[in-house]
């Protein structure tokens, strides 16, 4: 461990509006749980966040953050920034500052009309979605009210975003438009995305998938009048068995699945059409690319030999790229990873790293340094109707963020100072606090 990263974290904890914070966090679970309980009833299927961000836009005005708004894709986003003028660092203020984003998913896996009602049993919150992702989003507000409430102003601007897209075909979408669309884009210069429940988790690895859908049409017909026709189904199911024999790496590790089969009218029916939904993952983006590239070489050959068996070209294939999650991971020497292991030391934790597909996965793409971490708690049944959570103790993992994520802003604004300095300012000394929190 790095003598300065720990001396930095130790200085951090020690300021007295963190304990405020701190504080703040641990006395107001009650509060935690209202909001909590009041999103989780409002469905926030993929494609129909609306409701939901709507409810989060009134709560950041509320906290009094700045600019409270629903971009143009959905994500509901605001401010908390750093001073107008350089109190934390004597460096003179550039334009389009930096930001360091912090960031929870609105959306769930569940469709529309699914009952998201929660319910409580005992310290339990129990209901789809109560804990992915409502427990990073109950964090996202609470993390916004103890910083305002201890009157902490970061040395550099945090964006806080309840953003859409998250889960299945939603492909990242909220986080693409806040990386590569204005006012945020090249910005960001460091993120973390509340995902889930334990106060020990972090994805810093991120998992690269790609979503395909597979459509094999034919003319269809009566299963009687016209039997013998090519049969989609059946072509499509003998295409699925060939993919399923192809050869995976175990390392990189790599996997493909069929999560999704659609098609058909009746039983008495050949269809017109079929469609398969197909789901490749590795943390080799190299292997990704071969993969898809034999898959789609195994389907034609399979549809093209069903069409010469036959004598006729009557079954055509289609394939769509429906999503594409690119791998990556955080450098172990970043400012963000020495800043993790600094806080977990700090506070006790045993860092639990994991590989996963999250909205880490965007900015670890292009090279900007990102984790998802967890906002404390235990979850269970995680994307089914069952889905439990329990919030006991998870001001721990708040707490953990919090100096992750100020510590993070330090570096960020550091290194911002570092850019050519304005004439008028030129040999004036740089201040060395970068802990203030004005």
């Amino acid at each position: 461990m790095s003598a300065p990263h720990q001396l930095r974290i130790t200085q951090l904890a020690s300021d007295r509006r963190l304990h405020q914070a701190f504080a703040w966090l641990h006395l107001h679970e009650p509060q935690l749980r209202r909001w909590q309980m009041e999103f989780l009833a409002i469905p926030a299927p993929p494609f129909a966040e609306s409701e939901r961000a709507g409810w989060f836009c009134e709560r950041f005005r509320e906290l009094g953050l700045s600019e409270p708004r629903v971009d143009q894709e959905g994500n509901t986003v605001a401010e908390l920034r750093s001073p107008p003028s350089a109190t934390i660092l004597e460096a003179p203020a550039v334009p389009n500052p930096p930001v360091v984003l912090l960031s929870a998913h609105l959306d769930t896996v569940f469709p529309a009309g699914t009952d998201c009602t929660p319910r409580e049993d005992g310290a339990r919150i129990l209901g789809p979605g109560a804990c992915d992702n409502g427990a990073g989003l109950t964090a996202l507000l609470g993390l916004a009210a103890a910083l305002r409430h201890a009157g902490i102003t970061p040395p550099c601007t945090i964006l806080f975003a309840a953003n859409v897209g998250e889960e299945g075909e939603g492909d990242l979408r909220g986080m693409r438009h806040l990386f590569q669309a204005e006012p945020y884009a090249g910005r960001v210069q460091a993120a973390i995305a509340l995902e889930g429940g334990s106060d020990r988790m972090v994805v810093d690895q991120a998992l690269g998938s790609r979503r395909l859908r597979v459509t094999i049409a034919g003319p269809g017909g009566h299963s009687w009048a016209d039997a013998g026709r090519a049969n989609p189904i059946l072509t499509l199911a003998a295409a699925l068995l060939e993919v399923e024999k192809l050869p995976l790496p175990a390392r990189p590790r790599t996997t493909l699945n069929c999560g999704v089969i659609r098609g058909g009218t009746s039983v008495n029916s050949i269809p017109e059409s079929v469609a398969a939904d197909l789901d490749l993952r590795s943390v080799s983006g190299d292997e990704l690319d071969h993969l898809e590239v034999r898959v789609l070489q195994t389907l034609r050959q399979t549809v093209e030999e069903e069409n010469r068996r036959r004598g006729e070209k009557t079954l055509t294939l289609q394939t769509v790229r429906i999503g594409n999650r690119a791998p990556g991971a955080l450098a172990a020497n970043s400012g963000l990873a020495s800043s993790l292991r600094a806080v977990d030391r700090h506070l006790g934790i045993a860092t639990e790293a994991r590989i996963g597909s999250t909205d880490a996965n965007l900015p670890l793409s292009m090279g900007i340094p990102a984790l998802a971490i967890g906002a404390g708690g235990v979850g269970w049944g995680i994307h089914t109707l069952e889905e439990g959570y329990d919030p006991t103790g998870r001001d721990l993992a708040l707490r953990r963020v919090l100096l992750l994520l100020l510590d993070t802003c330090a570096l960020t604004a550091q290194n911002a100072s570092t850019l050519p300095a304005d004439p008028q300012t030129e040999g004036r000394p740089k201040g060395t606090g970068v802990h203030s929190l004005a």
